[in-house]
């Protein structure tokens, strides 16, 4: 895919999703903190992106996450410990 622009925040709203493939595309922003709404997520593939700024502290809410893929972004700060990484 060659998606582009910001990952929409209103994907928080998805609340029986299990899996957000978005990898590989040319999505740029920030990270949106209702992605940590997604409480059935088991699976997060952001990789190969154009993403900036920090990974949101609400992503430690998603109990049921399995798999979070955020390389290849241009993210700073750093890790929330809770994420267990």
């Amino acid at each position: 895919n060659k998606l582009t622009g910001t990952i929409p925040s209103e994907l928080g709203l998805l609340s029986n999703l299990q899996e957000l493939d978005l990898f590989n595309n040319q999505l740029t922003g920030n990270i949106p903190s209702e992605l940590g709404l997604l409480s059935n997520l088991q699976e997060l593939h952001l990789e190969g992106n154009q993403l900036i700024g920090n990974i949101p502290s609400e992503l430690v809410l998603l109990s049921n996450l399995q798999i979070l893929n955020l390389w290849d972004n241009k993210l700073t700060g750093t890790i929330p410990s809770e994420l267990g990484l």
